[in-house]
C-alpha cells in the first residue's frame, strides 16, 4: 500500500473510529451488550466516564481526519491508550469471572483499533 492510500484509509479510520466512539460507546454499554462493554455490576460514575472521555476522544479524532500527519500525536495516544485499556481489561476478563464477556467485547476492539490506526499511520513524513 503506497502512503498516499495509507493516508487515505487512514483518515477513514480515523472518521469511522471517531464517530463509533462518540455515537457508539453509549448504546454499546447501556443497551445492546453491557456485559461486554461495562463492568459488572453497573456502576453508572465510571459508565458516564469513559462515555465522555470517548466521546471527546472521538471528536478530535474526526477533526484529525481532516490532515493527519499533523495530530500524530492524538493518533499516537489513541493507538497507546486502546492498547492500556485493552490490557488492564484483559487482565481483568482472565481474573474475574464477571468480567469474561469483556474478552469478546471491548478487549478485541480495543486492540483492534490500536493495530489498524498503528499500520496506517506513516512512521514519518514522506517526501
Amino acid at each position: 500500500m503506497t502512503p498516499d492510500q495509507k493516508l487515505k484509509y487512514l483518515s477513514m479510520a480515523l472518521r469511522i473510529v471517531g464517530t463509533v466512539f462518540i455515537v457508539g460507546v453509549y448504546p454499546l454499554m447501556m443497551w445492546i451488550w453491557p456485559s461486554g462493554w461495562g463492568w459488572e455490576p453497573r456502576q453508572p460514575e465510571y459508565e458516564q466516564m469513559i462515555i465522555g472521555i470517548y466521546a471527546t476522544l472521538g471528536v478530535f479524532l474526526i477533526r484529525a481526519a481532516n490532515n493527519p500527519l499533523e495530530h500524530r500525536s492524538l493518533i499516537g495516544f489513541t493507538i497507546g491508550s486502546s492498547i492500556v485499556h485493552g490490557g488492564i481489561m484483559l487482565f481483568h476478563g482472565i481474573a474475574d469471572a464477571n468480567e469474561r464477556a469483556n474478552l469478546a467485547g471491548d478487549v478485541p476492539a480495543l486492540f483492534l483499533v490500536a493495530a489498524v490506526l498503528w499500520y496506517l499511520l506513516p512512521l514519518e513524513r514522506e517526501p
